[in-house]
């Protein structure tokens, strides 16, 4: 393709910075377009009074994705950034006190599974094979295929049936594991991006042998390292960058995009569009419905369902507190109940379940010296429910602030330094999720592969989606991957 053919990407988080570096491999000149002050999308990096905290995710897997993006220049990613392996991946707490390490070799997670439950271990052997099946067709024959045809899916469903994809994660791992606090730990993996794990199909079992596969890294620096490090490799390569530039409206004549207005007024003219925004807000806010959307895709749009929303507290300590892992699931008592609420409920549940990131336990940059950085994120309804945040949010803040002094922050209400949070009103506002939810479009079957947003506009014949919403999904390995189908579906 001539460098004379212009591309547009609307959103710079990992969806549209891989989008953008793909087209440009490929000979396109690109304008990338943020509405936020910094590139990141979601991963965008906070500072207050010397701690540093990451927004958005913070484990990274499937590490060869970043190295593509940095091969296709013919560079290295370890000439930009760092990833540190984490030992221990994940560990959990349970409320009667019990904690599991999760991570390092299959030999250490059984060990500790035989400590907990000497009976499950075969079970877990059993899991990890399961998984790894599902994974050799969900992840490495499907990741980066386009599902624009009923036929591609139609073709996937025997293998999918052989696998047993039509159960739950939930009813996948129960199979195989006796243990409550096992099921749990191993059927969390839906929530990562976005869904239920009691209504997620089994195909979302793979990113258990992904981590396995590949290990689970930190940056050094954090995420926001990688997106400095992706933004150096976008300006060396010279793709335009737009940030605190916030898109209008795309401009169309007939079914073809011929660039974007920005609210400040200035058109940009483009053969190819490419968004990385929610699908449900682009298709809403950016393009006419009733001119440019058939009956069909109308109705595809009203039925979607987002994930749920994200309460995320960012707080500092004015201590350290070393036997707390770089990251951990804290469980409450509920847990089927407790998600039930999260994505049906129309309020706010009594209680909740958390996931703690202590960047400090791989890199102490993120805080003062003698210090913590913590960032906590508890699953919660998206704006669908009646919920007041103004009014919730401060309650939310100190009931989890107090479970946390209670168990395995001791003395924190008295430690605590900085903090501040984010609720689903500020996923509208910041990145103009629908409903404020965390991560898109829920990941359930119905609204997955050709079910889901495609990744070529099912509207425009040069619009072109990336990121959360679309194809494969969300999920750092499921935004990399769709800019992977971009790249089939423009170049093959």
């Amino acid at each position: 393709m001539p460098s004379t053919h212009k591309s547009v990407v609307i959103g710079g988080g990992f969806g549209g910075i891989a989008a953008a570096l793909r087209l440009r491999a490929r000979g396109h000149a690109v304008t990338l377009i943020d509405r936020c002050e910094n590139l990141g999308g979601r991963a965008q990096v906070f500072e207050k009074d010397g701690f540093l905290h990451d927004a958005g995710p913070t484990v990274i897997t499937a590490p060869f994705l970043f190295d593509e993006l940095f091969a296709l220049f013919g560079k290295r990613r370890e000439d930009y950034i760092e990833f540190i392996p984490l030992d221990v991946w994940y560990q959990f707490y349970f409320q009667d006190g019990q904690t599991f390490n999760y991570g390092g070799t299959p030999e250490d997670t059984l060990r500790e599974i035989e400590r907990i439950s000497p009976e499950d271990v075969q079970g877990y052997k059993d899991l990890l094979e399961q998984s790894r099946r599902i994974f050799e067709v969900g992840f490495v024959k499907l990741a980066d295929q386009p599902f624009h045809s009923p036929l591609t899916m139609l073709r996937q469903v025997p293998a999918l049936i052989r696998l047993g994809c039509y159960r739950t994660v939930w009813q996948l791992v129960s199979r195989h594991l006796k243990h409550d606090h096992l099921r749990r730990a191993f059927s969390i993996q839906p929530l990562l991006v976005g869904g239920n794990p009691f209504e997620t199909t089994s195909i979302y079992s793979l990113i258990h042998y992904l981590e396995r596969k590949w290990g689970v890294y930190f940056a050094r620096g954090g995420t926001g390292a990688i997106i400095r490090g992706l933004e150096k490799l976008m300006r060396e390569e010279e793709i335009e960058i737009l940030t605190g530039t916030t898109v209008k409206r795309i401009e169309v004549q007939g079914r073809r995009a011929t660039g974007v207005l920005l609210e400040g007024g200035e058109t940009i003219a483009a053969q190819t569009v490419v968004s990385n925004a929610d699908p449900i807000h682009l298709y809403r806010e950016l393009l006419n419905p009733a001119k440019h959307h058939s009956r069909f895709f109308r109705a595809k749009q009203k039925r979607m369902k987002s994930s749920m929303g994200l309460f995320v507290l960012f707080f500092g300590t004015d201590r350290t507190y070393p036997q707390v892992a770089h990251h951990t699931i804290w469980f409450g008592n509920r847990y089927r109940e407790l998600l039930h609420e999260i994505f049906h409920g129309v309020k706010m549940p009594e209680d909740f379940s958390l996931y703690l990131h202590r960047p400090t336990a791989t890199d102490s940059s993120f805080a003062p010296a003698g210090c913590d950085s913590f960032y906590v994120l508890a699953p919660v309804p998206n704006l669908g429910a009646d919920i007041d945040w103004e009014e919730e949010g401060p309650k939310l803040r100190d009931r989890i602030v107090s479970a946390l002094d209670q168990t395995i922050l001791p003395g924190l209400q008295r430690q605590i330094r900085s903090d501040f949070f984010m609720t689903p009103l500020d996923f509208k506002t910041n990145y103009l999720s629908h409903l404020g939810s965390g991560f898109s479009v829920s990941p359930v079957f119905s609204q997955s592969a050709w079910f889901r947003f495609h990744n070529r506009s099912e509207s425009l014949d040069n619009l072109y989606l990336v990121g959360a919403g679309t194809h494969p999904g969300a999920g750092v390995p499921g935004v990399l991957c769709s800019a992977k189908v971009l790249d089939r579906i423009c170049f093959s």
